[in-house]
């Protein structure tokens, strides 16, 4: 078979083009400097980028790109790299622009519920910068304290309010946008429903290939008059499970409801010491009900008894900030708690129907004994958002094969039950070949076409999402010669 022939790329007139839209500051071409940027929070895989550039307004950011639309040089967006999908993987061609020094909050607008931000800003300070007067942004993944605004742009990310407020999509009014050729556009607005296309929900979750969001319009929110958190401990998953199918039942819509396992457990009691979750149980839920006073406190009673008819041993609840922050601070901290149980870890990110949790969670438990490897359950229960932390040892020739062949036979299952390959974490390059799992050819054309119309050229973070060809054996070969050099970990 013929392979096409790499075009080579003259970078010195482009980085002195670079330099002079931002200065010898603004642009990073020091190989040891550029470590940094080489992976994002799959650390699996590594490419060194040959160029960083660090812009700091929507007219550096536009002026970037011409130059890149000029030398038909690829780009890819950045922001603190905490993604979790290879979204931000460099190839050896492409330019990085960074936007994490684009942080400023350029507007608040209280009485309109809304806040103006640039994309470099961290998602936990726009509730930082409104709480003192009553008001919160909902979007909290739990890397909240480090994710920027612009990536949970790109990913659609969620958190654990997500079952009640929605994700990123649901808390974005309008986007200022620098397309693939320089132009800027604004899309959107600062009023909930806007005549046309809705193309801030097209480019809200497309994972920097249709452009760069440089000014975010966000909805905030007025806070509750009252928040309760509840804990309660359970001897089996599938009591768990069923008891987040029967909340949900009965007409309560809880603001968070997330599930850990023991493993999960007790990773968060020997790193963060809460001496909130006990150690023997075989799963605990997490339930946080808002709203007014009177409400809260009949949703607080209805859930006790609910927890309790399925054979939950303890329910702890807390209504005051301290104890609520310390029940949910095992939960935040999982992720960096599973570092702890083994050199290393692969988490996916699939969705199902919350009815389908008993039977998955049992599958996945069956596909760990075939595997041999350890799989730690921490997710967003009420949404069936499933976040299975695969433990291994990447130092142990073929383990990441291993584990990237089992964390590909959980996708496909939550596929085979109805769900999808992705709650918030995105596609980018770890799941693109699924994709043909869950969608048909005509489906996946027609994405195509859109990215077309605003990518024609196939600039913005190319090789992501799609798979390209068809299978994934043929899609991993691509990906080894498109990202030629890329390292595996």
């Amino acid at each position: 078979m013929l392979t096409q022939e790499k075009k080579q790329i003259d970078w010195k007139p482009i980085i002195k083009k670079f330099i002079a839209v931002l200065g010898e500051k603004g642009v990073v071409k020091r190989r040891e400097e550029l470590l940094t940027y080489e992976c994002d929070g799959l650390t699996s895989y590594r490419q060194t980028p040959p160029v960083a550039v660090l812009p700091r307004t929507t007219e550096q950011v536009a002026e970037v790109v011409k130059i890149c639309n000029q030398h038909s040089v690829p780009f890819i967006a950045r922001g603190s790299g905490t993604g979790l999908s290879g979204g931000a993987l460099p190839s050896e061609d492409s330019v990085l622009i960074v936007t994490s020094l684009m942080r400023q909050i350029i507007k608040i607008d209280l009485e309109n519920q809304l806040a103006v931000v640039q994309p470099g800003v961290i998602n936990s300070w726009v509730t930082q910068a409104v709480s003192g007067a009553g008001f919160y942004y909902a979007p909290d993944p739990s890397s909240q304290i480090i994710c920027s605004i612009g990536g949970n742009i790109a990913e659609n990310s969620g958190g654990v309010h997500c079952l009640k407020y929605g994700v990123t999509t649901n808390h974005v009014l309008g986007l200022k946008l620098v397309l693939p050729d320089g132009s800027i556009v604004d899309v959107g607005g600062q009023i909930h429903e806007m005549p046309g296309y809705d193309l801030t929900g097209v480019f809200v979750g497309s994972e920097g290939t249709l452009g760069i969001a440089t000014e975010i319009t966000l909805r905030i929110l007025k806070s509750a008059e009252s928040i309760c958190v509840l804990l309660a401990d359970f001897t089996s998953v599938e009591d768990a499970a069923a008891t987040v199918s029967d909340i949900i039942s009965a007409g309560i819509i809880p603001g968070g409801m997330e599930m850990m396992d023991n493993i999960s457990i007790n990773a968060v009691e020997d790193v963060v010491a809460t001496n909130c979750y006990p150690r023997d149980a075989t799963a605990i839920l997490l339930v946080e009900i808002d709203g007014l006073e009177v409400e809260v406190a009949v949703n607080k009673q209805r859930i006790s008894e609910i927890c309790q008819k399925n054979g939950a041993r303890n329910i702890t609840t807390a209504s005051d900030p301290e104890t609520r922050l310390k029940l949910w601070k095992g939960r935040k901290a999982a992720f960096a708690a599973a570092g702890h149980l083994s050199p290393d870890y692969y988490v996916q990110d699939g969705v199902i129907p919350r009815t389908q949790l008993p039977y998955v969670l049992n599958e996945i438990e069956a596909l760990s004994k075939k595997y041999g490897y350890p799989i730690a359950n921490v997710f967003h229960a009420g949404d069936g958002n499933l976040h299975p932390l695969i433990l291994f040892d990447n130092s142990v020739h073929g383990a990441l094969e291993k584990v990237e062949e089992l964390g590909g036979e959980i996708l496909k299952l939550c596929v085979k039950v109805g769900g999808s390959i992705s709650g918030e974490h995105g596609i980018g390059a770890d799941k693109k070949c699924y994709m043909p799992d869950m969608f048909s050819d005509a489906d996946l054309e027609t994405m195509q076409w859109v990215r077309q119309v605003f990518n024609p050229q196939g600039l913005a973070n190319p090789g992501k999402i799609f798979p390209t060809p068809r299978t994934c054996g043929e899609a991993a070969k691509a990906s080894i010669q498109q990202f030629s050099g890329v390292e595996r970990f």
